[in-house]
């Protein structure tokens, strides 16, 4: 008892060393406010009020002279309407001649002005004096008036031919590091808490490029080195969302292609990486991520159908109406082994179809089908969620999986959503033996947007982790069930720091009536840029 309560001083100790860095690096990161700059208006010196006295035609003269009638009235339309405002470097220049069509850039930008005053009746209206000049000004400029109307006419249509027709091949740099300070408590499965508070980080650099702006190539390395727990404490349950160990060394993570075929199909074809989360649409918005959703990875989405294997394929997601989606992808797990046993279509893989139905932008619902097929070597049916059996039912023989699933998710609220989904895989022996296996799993999540505080986060989940309820093999038959519970609440710090302090308890952990309850403890701090 004394070291669970010392454990739990040393991580709360952490949590709050960890808030108190990002809350100082978010102050010293927030932009300093700067003025708005005025624009630069007409320089008195350059308005003098010399009398209009003028007499020979402007349409005589090449350029237009500051001492030119038609220049001084400009000058005084600019000064009562504040139709030019000046050069882009903050001058006017209007201390020397101007050719006919600069001026009549500047005529025709009064009479907009004019115009607009007109229209709306303000109270600024137009005297008959300034009407009169401007009736003269449009009479020695008409020709130069049109000339500038019809190349503006033909800019614009040209440059609405770029816009539709040209795009420029872009690259973006999304990155995402995630800071993990984690521990168990609890003797779990291995009768005994033989873990220490750690930290962690994950890594994720994704390089997003366009080349028509209606598709995406994404490249992403990854470096991490976030502990597994089900090594040390005996279960796959107590694993967190985002665990994984690369050595810290960077490596190609992901490697697809997404693109449009027509307006209601999008396809993306994936060498590495691809998984089946990514594939098709998840049913839990608010916890599905690995950043910002659930800490636990069973807490993330149904583990009978996004966790099966596959990181190389192909995803169709095609629209149906504006109600029904449908979803299909097909993903192999040594793709690039060209070896017996292996390859595109002879090693382990997972097929998906699902079909979503909105009714509504609050409501989402899902009937998703899986197969898969499990080498004897490379058998997880529900990739390190639920217990030892329900990875492995039949050991290590090479395994077929029928795998179905009903999801759904109701905002019922801006600050309340339910979420849930059931799980059902039946397993077949295919080596070794012909044994059959039945495995279940279910959960509901509360879900709190907004709690406290604008962009803050609170969740609560409980749930069944995968369990073996029937089986051919007695001995692989889970006798228990443990109960999966979660709660979990992410603080907002600003647009690109968050911090989700939470935890998850797993009863009778892996489903094992003698094993105690196990706790996992998280701090996770996300950054992305």
């Amino acid at each position: 008892m004394s070291k669970f309560f010392g454990k739990t001083f040393w991580f709360s100790l952490a949590f709050v060393s960890n808030a108190l860095l990002v809350e100082n690096i978010a102050f010293a990161t927030e932009p300093v406010a700067i003025p708005d700059r005025t624009p630069v208006e007409l320089s008195s010196e350059l308005l003098d009020d010399t009398s209009i006295n003028q007499v020979t035609s402007v349409s005589q003269l090449s350029d237009v002279q500051p001492t030119d009638w038609a220049f001084q009235a400009l000058q005084s339309l600019v000064e009562r309407y504040g139709c030019i405002a000046g050069y882009p470097d903050g001058t006017f220049r209007g201390n020397r001649a101007l050719t006919r069509y600069e001026f009549a850039a500047g005529l025709n930008a009064c009479l907009d002005q004019v115009n607009g005053l007109i229209a709306t009746a303000t109270g600024n209206l137009a005297t008959k004096e300034d009407l009169t000049k401007i009736q003269k000004l449009q009479e020695e400029f008409a020709a130069e008036l049109a000339t500038l109307r019809g190349r503006v006419d033909a800019l614009e249509a040209r440059t609405s031919e770029l816009e539709a027709n040209q795009f420029s091949t872009t690259t973006k740099l999304n990155a995402e590091i995630i800071w993990g300070i984690t521990d168990t408590f609890g003797d779990g499965a291995v009768d005994e808490d033989n873990t220490n508070t750690n930290v962690g980080y994950r890594v994720r650099l994704n390089f997003d490029t366009s080349f028509t702006g209606k598709d995406r190539l994404r490249t992403r390395l990854q470096a991490r080195n976030m502990v597994r727990y089900d090594r040390t404490t005996g279960t796959p349950m107590t694993r967190t969302n985002f665990d994984g160990d690369d050595g810290s060394q960077f490596t190609l993570d992901k490697l697809s292609y997404q693109f449009l075929l027509g307006k209601n199909t999008t396809i993306e074809i994936g060498a590495k990486g691809l998984t089946a989360d990514d594939a098709v649409p998840i049913i839990n918005p608010y916890l599905a991520g690995s950043a910002d959703g659930a800490v636990s990875r069973f807490g993330a989405f149904n583990p009978a159908i996004y966790n099966t294997p596959g990181e190389t394929g192909i995803s169709i997601n095609h629209k149906l109406g504006d109600k029904l989606n449908l979803s299909l992808s097909y993903l192999a797990n040594t793709a690039a082994d060209p070896t017996q046993g292996n390859g595109l279509f002879n090693g382990s893989y997972g097929a998906i179809a699902q079909l979503t139905y909105s009714p509504n932008s609050r409501i989402d619902l899902a009937l998703s089908y899986a197969r898969t097929y499990s080498r004897r070597d490379d058998v997880n049916l529900s990739l390190g969620t639920g217990s030892n059996n329900a990875n492995e039912p039949f050991g290590q023989a090479a395994t077929r999986g029928n795998h179905y699933g009903i999801e759904g998710s109701w905002r019922v609220s801006p600050r309340f959503a339910l979420a849930g989904w059931v799980g059902y895989v039946d397993a077949k022996q295919l080596s070794g033996g012909d044994a059959s296996a039945g495995i279940w799993n279910g959960a509901i999540e509360f879900v709190f947007p907004d709690l406290f505080k604008k962009g803050n986060l609170g969740a609560i989940v409980v749930g069944v982790p995968p369990k073996v309820t029937s089986n051919d093999i007695k001995d692989n038959k889970d006798d228990a069930t443990s109960l999966h519970i979660e709660a979990l609440y992410r603080i907002q710090v600003s647009d690109f720091i968050s911090i989700t302090p939470g935890f998850f308890v797993i009863t009778n952990t892996d489903h094992n009536k003698d094993n105690d309850t196990t706790w996992v403890g998280v701090v996770r701090t996300t950054f992305t840029f």
